[in-house]
């Protein structure tokens, strides 16, 4: 990440100074899912699903924040790889339940790793009690803004 090339008045703000870390951020995570064949999509789906149980694929999009066209396609990928399992809806029929299998938790705890050594690389320079205030401070900023 280089800052020393744009003007001190935005290297100042932290509107400017979260999105640079955020550029960053999504490519060290990117980086590691990639490294190993997966994706964001993929990491969401899965801890949602191990979180909330099993889903429609339309809940499954709202709860993980991914678009109705995504959900489909990573809950196609993960199938393939048996990650997850779909079943008709006994309730609706004309709707999918997606459940996520062993295989599927057993990848989501090695995406667990794969996203926490990206969070160390990320926050190398800060303390345990700074990654801690930096997460506190971050969350409730997001909370005001949700």
């Amino acid at each position: 990440m280089e800052t020393r090339g744009a003007p001190t008045r935005l290297r100042g703000t932290p509107s400017w100074l979260i999105n640079e870390v955020a550029v960053h951020a999504t490519r060290l995570v990117n980086e590691g899912f990639a490294a190993v064949d997966a994706r964001r999509y993929h990491y969401k789906l899965l801890a949602t699903l191990e979180e909330f149980g099993p889903a429609s694929q339309a809940d499954l999009g709202r709860r993980g924040g991914v678009d109705r066209s995504d959900v489909v396609a990573t809950v196609n990928e993960l199938a393939d790889r048996g990650f997850v399992e779909r079943a008709v809806d006994p309730a609706d029929r004309r709707r999918n339940i997606v459940t996520i299998t062993d295989a599927g938790a057993a990848h989501l705890r090695h995406l667990d790793d794969v996203l926490a050594r990206a969070q160390d690389t990320l926050l190398a320079p800060l303390s345990a009690a700074d990654r801690e205030d930096l997460v506190r401070m971050l969350s409730r900023l997001a909370e005001h803004h949700s």
